[in-house]
C-alpha cells in the first residue's frame, strides 16, 4: 500500500464534504484494519508528531536590555555617559541608578514567558485509542499520523483533526474550540463546502471532549493543521502589540527629547562663545537632566502598579503593566457569550402544559426557584399534566446531577441535567421517582430519529404491573407519532398540532432549546421496546424550553458600560437566534438603539469596507470561526476604536491576543488566560466595569503625575538656558537638578498614584483614542507653571548672589528652597485632599482617602529639604549652605503666589 506522498494533500481538502469512502481512499487508509506498522512509520518520518510547535522566546538578558529600548531612558544613559567621560562619577552613578531602576522594575513586572503555546499543546496532548494492523492499541496522541483509525468514547478528549465514518449516538462539547454551548450531536454524511465550522458535524476537533456515545474516526489533521494548531498560528502572528499607554508615552518621549535636544544643542553653542569647553559642556548637561524628567517612568510604573494592585482587589489579574491603563481607555468590549455573559449552565426557563405557560424561576442545576402560573406557584397536585411531563424529564434522562464543594456537578448531557433541575424546584427527586417507576429498557437518543424513549413500570398501586413508555425529542419526531394530548386537568384530548407548533416557534424565537414529551400505556407483559412500539398512539405532555440564562451581574455592568459610551458586541460561535435572545434580554443595543446581528456565513462572504460598516452597526456576530474572531476584531480597531476583548475558550486566543486588551475567564483555558492581557478571577463580566473604572481613575492620576512632574523641568531648563544665553552663573547645578528631579519629584508624585476615583468618572464618554498626553490646556497649565518656576528660581537667585548678605551657595540654596514649596501648593491645587478636606468638615460621611498619602508626601519633602540645607555633608555634596529663619520665611513668602496662579489654572484646566 503506498502511503500518503504530500503533506498538502492531508491539509488542502475539506474533508467534511468527502463520504467515508472518499476520505479512506485519499488517505490510503482502511476503516476496519487502519494502517500497518511500516506505513506508521513512513507517516511520522513525513509528518512528524502530533504536536503543537512552539515559538522561541527571547533569552532574559534581551528581555532585560529591551526595557532601556525608550527615548527618555537612551538619553539619560548618555548623558550619565558624557558625565562619566568628564570625570563626575556621582552624577553619572545617580543617573545610571536612575535608569536602571526603572528597567528593573519594568522587567519584573512583564518577564513572565509568553506561553500561549505551550498551553495550546497541552490541550491536545492525551491518549488515543486507534486501530493498526487490525488490532486495538491505546497510544500516546503524539504518536497520531494522518489516515489512522481512532475510537472514540464517552469521557475521550479527541487527539486530533478526524472525519467521522461510523457514530453511535455520539456528541461531542466543542465548546472550547468553538463556543457552542451544547454538546454537538456527531453524524456521518457529507455536508456541503459552506457549512461553518461549529456545523460541520461529521467532523471531530482535537480538543474536543466526548460527553456521550461513541464513535470511529480517520485522521485528517495533526499538530499544527489541526484547528487548533491553526489558532496557534494565529497567535504566533500576534506578538508584541502596543497599547494606548505605550504609543502615547512614546510619541511625547520622542517629542520631548527632540525639544530637549534642541535646547540642549543651543546652550551648548552659545557656551563655547561664552565660557571653556567644559564649562559649557556641564551647562548643556545640565540642561538635559533638568529638563528630562527622571522621576517620571518610576512614577507612570508605580501608578500603574497601584492600578493592579486596585483591581486584583476588584477580580481582575493584570498580567501587563500598560493593560491597566488601556481598559480604561477602552471604547468597545468584545464580548464572548458562553461562562462569560451567561452562567453556563442550561436552565428551563419555560414549560407549556395543556395549554397552560409556566414560567420557571432560578438559574442553574440547584433546586432554587419555582414554577409559576400567572405569576403564582404551581401546585402539582392541581396541574396533573405539568407533573406528567416534569416526571417524563426525569425519567427518559441518561444523566444526574450532584452536590461536591458547594457546586452543582452534571454527570452526562446538561439539557438533561437542566431537565432534572426543573423537576426539582417542583419538588421531585429523581432517586425517589427512578425507585418508584424502576427502567425496565430504553432507546438512546439516535440523531436519524431525533428521539430518547424509556419503558418503566407503572408507580401507582391502580396501575401495578402496567408499562409506561416515557419520550422525549425534537417537536417534528414527536408531534407525528401523538393522536392525544392532555389538557391542564390531565384528561385526553384531541392534539391541536397548530398550537403546539407556534407555541414551539414562540419559545426558539426566545432562544430557547424546546424539547417536546410524550408517553404511552404498555401491557404488564411488555419488558423491552423498540422503535416500532412509538411509531403511533403516543399522548403529548408538553413542551420544556431552556437556555443558558445570562448573568444577572452582566446585565447591570453592560449597562453601565454603556452609560459610559462604551459599546458592548457580542461575538460568539453559539447561533445566531439564540445569541439574538440573549442580547435581547441582557439590554444590548448599537447607536440607533437597534440589535443587528450577524453570522459567520455572512461576515464570511463580506469585502474590507463592508465589514467595517457591519462591525459599526452590529451587536451579535453568531457562528463564528476563530480567525473570523480575529478578522472581526482588526476591522474594529481600523475604525479607530480602542477594543477590549473578553473570552474562555481556546477559539478566544487570537482575538485576546490582537485586542488592544485581552481579557480571560479565571475558569476558562489556560490558553485564553496565556494569550490574555487580564484574567477575571471570578468570571464575572461586572468586573470588567470596575476595571475600567480603575482603568480611567489610573489615566487621570497619570496625568496629574505629568502635569505635576513636568513644570519642574520646564522651570529648570528654562532657567539653565536663559542664564547661558546672558552669560551668567548657573541658578542651579546639575547634581542638584537630581536631587530635584529624583528624591524630591518622587516623594510628592508618588502619592498622586494613590488617589481615589472621581464620581463622575464613568459618567464621562472615553477618552479619544488619538488624544495625546499633552493637550492644549494641559500645554497651558505645563507653561505657566514652567514660567513661574523660571521666574521663582531665576529672581530669588539673582536678588540672593546680589544681596549684600548673599553668597552663590546661598542663592542656590533658597532659589531650590522656595521652588519645592512653591510646589508643595501646586500639589494641594491638582490633588484631591483640599477638596475631601472640605467635603469633611461641611459634613460629609465619606472618608478622605486620599489623605494619608498626599500628606505623606508632603511630610516627606518637607524632612528632605530641610536635610538638604541642613545636614553638614549634604551641604558639602550638593554645594548647599543652611539656612536661617528669615531666610526660611522670604523662600515662603515668595512662593505664596503659586496658590493665586494654581487657581487660575485650574479654571480653564480642571485636575479632577
Amino acid at each position: 500500500m503506498k502511503t500518503v506522498t504530500s503533506e498538502k494533500t492531508v491539509t488542502s481538502n475539506q474533508w467534511h464534504t468527502l463520504s467515508p469512502v472518499q476520505v479512506e481512499k485519499s488517505l490510503r487508509s482502511h476503516i476496519e484494519k487502519g494502517l500497518t506498522a511500516v506505513e506508521v512509520i513512513e507517516r511520522h518520518t513525513q509528518f512528524g508528531p502530533n504536536e503543537l510547535s512552539a515559538k522561541k522566546e527571547k533569552p532574559l538578558w534581551l528581555k532585560f536590555i529591551l526595557q532601556y529600548n525608550q527615548p527618555l531612558l537612551i538619553i539619560l544613559v548618555c548623558a550619565g555617559a558624557i558625565k562619566a567621560l568628564i570625570g563626575e562619577w556621582i552624577n553619572a552613578g545617580v543617573i545610571w541608578g536612575v535608569t536602571t531602576t526603572n528597567a528593573i522594575i519594568s522587567f519584573l513586572q512583564e518577564a513572565k514567558a509568553e506561553s500561549a503555546l505551550a498551553a495550546l499543546a497541552s490541550a491536545v496532548q492525551t491518549e488515543a485509542t486507534v486501530i493498526r494492523d487490525g488490532k486495538k492499541l491505546r497510544i500516546s496522541s503524539q504518536q497520531l499520523v494522518p489516515g489512522d483509525v481512532v475510537l472514540l468514547s464517552s469521557g475521550d478528549k479527541v487527539p486530533a483533526d478526524l472525519r467521522l465514518v461510523k457514530v453511535r449516538d455520539l456528541q461531542i462539547d466543542e465548546s472550547a474550540l468553538t463556543g457552542e454551548s451544547v454538546a454537538v450531536e456527531k453524524q456521518t454524511e457529507v455536508l456541503t463546502p459552506e457549512t461553518p465550522l461549529a456545523e460541520r458535524t461529521n467532523m471531530a476537533y482535537a480538543g474536543g471532549f466526548v460527553t456521550f456515545g461513541q464513535g470511529t474516526g480517520i485522521v485528517v489533521a495533526i499538530g499544527n493543521h489541526t484547528e487548533t494548531g491553526k489558532i496557534s498560528q494565529l497567535i504566533e502572528q500576534r506578538v508584541d502589540l502596543t497599547t494606548p499607554l505605550t504609543r502615547k508615552f512614546n510619541q511625547f518621549s520622542q517629542n520631548w527629547l527632540y525639544f530637549v535636544l534642541g535646547m540642549a544643542t543651543l546652550t551648548f553653542a552659545v557656551g563655547l562663545g561664552q565660557r571653556s569647553f567644559n564649562d559649557a559642556l556641564e551647562a548643556a548637561v545640565a540642561l538635559i537632566v533638568g529638563a528630562i524628567p527622571e522621576g517620571l517612568p518610576a512614577v507612570i510604573t508605580v501608578t500603574l502598579a497601584v492600578g493592579v494592585a486596585r483591581m486584583a482587589r476588584r477580580h481582575a489579574i493584570v498580567r501587563k503593566l500598560p493593560a491597566v491603563e488601556t481598559l480604561g481607555s477602552a471604547t468597545v468590549v468584545c464580548s464572548d457569550k458562553t461562562g462569560t455573559l451567561t452562567e453556563n449552565q442550561m436552565t428551563v426557563q419555560e414549560i407549556y402544559v395543556g395549554g397552560m405557560l409556566c414560567a420557571v424561576t432560578g438559574s442553574g442545576y440547584g433546586s432554587e426557584g419555582q414554577i409559576l402560573f400567572n405569576q403564582q406557584p404551581v401546585d402539582l397536585k392541581q396541574a396533573p399534566s405539568l407533573k406528567e411531563c416534569l416526571v417524563a424529564g426525569l425519567l427518559c434522562n441518561d444523566s444526574h446531577i450532584e452536590q461536591k464543594n458547594g457546586n452543582w456537578v452534571v454527570i452526562g448531557d446538561p439539557t438533561e441535567a437542566a431537565l432534572i433541575a426543573a423537576a426539582n424546584k417542583a419538588g421531585l427527586r429523581q432517586p425517589s421517582v427512578e425507585k418508584l417507576m424502576p427502567r425496565l429498557d430504553s432507546i438512546p437518543f439516535e440523531s436519524q430519529f431525533q428521539y430518547m424513549a424509556t419503558l418503566h413500570t407503572a408507580g401507582s398501586q391502580e396501575n401495578t404491573g402496567l408499562r409506561i413508555i416515557y419520550v422525549k425529542g425534537s417537536m417534528e419526531a414527536i408531534l407525528q407519532r401523538c393522536q392525544q394530548m392532555l389538557d391542564a386537568q390531565g384528561n385526553l384530548t384531541p392534539i391541536v398540532k397548530e398550537t403546539l407548533y407556534q407555541q414551539a416557534d414562540v419559545m426558539a424565537k426566545q432562544g430557547l432549546r424546546v424539547l417536546a414529551f410524550a408517553k404511552k400505556s404498555m401491557p404488564p407483559t411488555q419488558n423491552s421496546i423498540n422503535h416500532s412500539d412509538i411509531e403511533t398512539g403516543l399522548i403529548f405532555l408538553g413542551l420544556q424550553g431552556m437556555i443558558d440564562p445570562p448573568r444577572q451581574e452582566a446585565i447591570a455592568a453592560i449597562h453601565a458600560c454603556q452609560q459610559a459610551g462604551i459599546q458592548v458586541k457580542m461575538i460568539t460561535g453559539d447561533n445566531v437566534t439564540t445569541a439574538s435572545a440573549i442580547a435581547r434580554r441582557m439590554g444590548f443595543r448599537n447607536r440607533n438603539k437597534k440589535i443587528v446581528a450577524y453570522t459567520g456565513t455572512e461576515l464570511a462572504q463580506m469585502n474590507t469596507s463592508e465589514l467595517k460598516n457591519a462591525v459599526e452597526d452590529g451587536v451579535v456576530f453568531a457562528r463564528v470561526a476563530p480567525e473570523q474572531k480575529l478578522r472581526l476584531v482588526e476591522a474594529i480597531q481600523s475604525r479607530g476604536e480602542i477594543v477590549a476583548m473578553t473570552g474562555d475558550g481556546v477559539n478566544d486566543a487570537p482575538a485576546l491576543k490582537q485586542a488592544d486588551i485581552g481579557i480571560a475567564m479565571g475558569s476558562g483555558t489556560e490558553v485564553s488566560k496565556e494569550a490574555a492581557d487580564m484574567v477575571l478571577t471570578d468570571d464575572n463580566f461586572a468586573s470588567i466595569e470596575a476595571a475600567v473604572e480603575e482603568g480611567r481613575s489610573v489615566y487621570k492620576n497619570l496625568i496629574k503625575a505629568i502635569c505635576f512632574i513636568l513644570p519642574v523641568n520646564g522651570g529648570e531648563s528654562m532657567t539653565i538656558l536663559i542664564s547661558t544665553l546672558l552669560g551668567r552663573e548657573l541658578p542651579i547645578l546639575s547634581l542638584q537638578i537630581l536631587w530635584l528631579n529624583m528624591l524630591n519629584s518622587i516623594t510628592m508624585t508618588v502619592p498622586l498614584s494613590f488617589e481615589p476615583k472621581s464620581t463622575e468618572v464613568m459618567k464621562q464618554p472615553p477618552r479619544p483614542a488619538n488624544e495625546p498626553f499633552l493637550t492644549g490646556n494641559r500645554i497651558k497649565r505645563i507653561l505657566a507653571v514652567s514660567l513661574y518656576n523660571w521666574t521663582l528660581i531665576f529672581g530669588l537667585f539673582e536678588w540672593i548672589r546680589q544681596a549684600p548678605w548673599g553668597s552663590l551657595p546661598l542663592a542656590r540654596t533658597m532659589a531650590i528652597q522656595a521652588l519645592v514649596m512653591g510646589r508643595i501648593f501646586y500639589l494641594l491645587s491638582i490633588s484631591q485632599l483640599l477638596p475631601s478636606l472640605a467635603a469633611k468638615w461641611s459634613g460629609s460621611t465619606e472618608s478622605i482617602k486620599s489623605a494619608p498619602a498626599i500628606a505623606a508626601g508632603i511630610v516627606g519633602a518637607v524632612i528632605l529639604q530641610i536635610i538638604f540645607s541642613q545636614s553638614n555633608f549634604i551641604n558639602q555634596v550638593f554645594s548647599t549652605t543652611p539656612l536661617t529663619l528669615d531666610q526660611w520665611l522670604i523662600c515662603f513668602g515668595v512662593s505664596l503666589p503659586m496658590i493665586a496662579i494654581a487657581a487660575s489654572i485650574n479654571r480653564f484646566d480642571p485636575p479632577n
